[in-house]
């Protein structure tokens, strides 16, 4: 069984960045998709941002309220993906996992799908403070 393993989250001031880095292995079938959701204490689960690492990827989908100041991206060589975080605000305060999908067909459209990944990893804290 494979495994996801974020890291790169912390605390931040508003206006700041952070870089969350997703290490993939031990999977036997190869990603299509991998992505980012977060969770925010009393919110619903939110897809932030995918990407299509399959045959012919490299599209990127990203959320209306992150679209212009996050950037998604994969290293094909470290089957790493990589969310770029920028000019962050105190409403992106939450718990951000990494999430993957193997098969191409997902349900509904992406980022949004992200929360529904068949594989996740354990999830890391971004604070933003104003």
């Amino acid at each position: 069984q494979g495994q996801l393993v974020e890291s790169g989250g912390g605390s931040v001031q508003a206006g700041g960045s952070l870089r969350l880095s997703c290490a993939a292995s031990g999977y036997t079938a190869r990603t299509y998709y991998m992505g980012w959701f977060r969770q925010a204490p009393g919110k619903e689960r939110e897809g932030v941002a995918a990407i299509v690492t399959g045959t012919g990827g490299g599209n990127t989908f990203y959320a209306d309220s992150v679209k212009g100041r996050f950037t998604i991206s994969q290293d094909n060589a470290d089957n790493t993906v990589y969310l770029q975080m920028n000019s962050l605000k105190p409403e992106d305060t939450a718990i951000y996992y990494c999430a993957a999908e193997t098969s191409r067909l997902v349900r509904g459209g992406l980022p949004s799908a992200t929360t529904g990944f068949r594989f996740r990893g354990q999830g890391t804290q971004v604070t933003v403070s104003s």
